[in-house]
């Protein structure tokens, strides 16, 4: 199975397309969104193409192959006009014999983290920079955002395939990796 991670898309068209794109190119098995998929939060400048509306149309063509959790720029005026769930603060999925607690970031992250075995994998977004590295027996993954990175990082998404995360640019260049 080949997971795509995306997060912090804030309701950008433009960086919708790329992300689903990038699902096509990668030929993975399924989206994981982790947060703030339509709106763009009052700390944010607008990003590229702003309309949450054709955002919505697009991630529903989708909605059979996506899991999500809840940003906290996510509410439930836009859990109205999406086909898949968003509103969970977590969820859990079993990969390879291993937990991944996929957050949005803003309850749960490096700093908060959840009640995890070692070896599992936390994944969350909100902070616009990717990572990938072990703490405390931890896997701790960021994939960034794919359209309003932070500290000069480049946009990004993630894939996960066997036991390898990937954080990869849009032209599909590796930009971190991490084997668990």
């Amino acid at each position: 199975m080949k997971l795509l991670f995306v997060s912090d898309i804030h309701g950008s068209f433009y960086y919708a397309n790329k992300a689903m794109e990038a699902f096509h190119r990668e030929n993975a098995d399924h989206i994981v969104l982790l947060g703030d998929e339509l709106y763009h939060g009052p700390r944010n400048p607008l990003p590229k193409d702003y309309n949450p509306k054709e955002t919505a149309e697009l991630l529903n063509k989708f909605a059979h192959k996506i899991i999500a959790v809840r940003g906290n720029c996510d509410s439930e005026v836009d859990q109205m006009v999406l086909d898949f769930p968003i509103m969970a603060d977590y969820s859990t999925v079993l990969f390879s014999g291993r937990r991944l607690f996929l957050t949005h970031g803003h309850i749960f992250n490096m700093d908060n983290m959840p009640k995890l075995s070692k070896g599992d994998v936390l994944i969350y977004g909100h902070t616009h920079v990717p990572v990938a590295e072990k703490k405390d027996g931890i896997f701790v993954i960021n994939p960034g955002s794919v359209t309003l990175p932070k500290e000069n990082n480049p946009n990004t998404y993630g894939v996960l395939e066997d036991d390898v995360f990937k954080i990869k640019e849009f032209d599909g260049n590796l930009f971190k990796e991490i084997n668990f």
